[in-house]
């Protein structure tokens, strides 16, 4: 099972990474004249990453020691990262409902964050949570 919860997380992190570039790549990163800029802080989205990444690295480093403390130090960087995904979700369900399917502000350009498209952030979703499950059975070590 700690397997596939490595398999789930770099899944994960691969539908994340996709979604970073677009959110960079469409202005998430700045803001200036003739674009909407975003309403996901630059610094929630990078530490999301970082500590997603740092947890990622941790678990590698459980599945090598088998040492149960740092199975659950990456469960918990787990959680953190999931309550700051959950509120960057948040933000981007609300604003995808009140600039309608084009995600353009007050009939300007769309936030860098609505470029990306619903079902990869709902697979990025599934997987995250996906991934927690395991994580969380792996240490409590319900199978084998």
């Amino acid at each position: 099972m700690a397997i596939v919860a490595l398999i789930t997380w770099l899944v994960t992190a691969a539908f994340g990474s996709y979604m970073v570039a677009i959110w960079a790549s469409k202005g998430g990163t700045r803001s200036g004249a003739g674009q909407a800029g975003t309403n996901l802080p630059p610094s929630r989205v990078f530490a999301h990453l970082l500590i997603a990444v740092v947890g990622l690295i941790v678990w590698i480093i459980y599945l090598v020691s088998d040492s149960t403390l740092w199975g659950w130090i990456a469960f918990v960087g787990l959680l953190i990262v999931a309550s700051i995904g959950g509120v960057m979700v948040s933000r981007w369900a609300s604003d995808r409902r009140g600039a309608g399917a084009g995600g353009a502000v007050s009939g300007g350009p769309a936030l860098a964050e609505q470029h990306i498209p619903a079902a990869v952030v709902g697979l990025h979703g599934v997987f995250a949570v996906g991934t927690v499950v395991l994580v969380l059975l792996t240490v409590l070590q319900v199978a084998g």
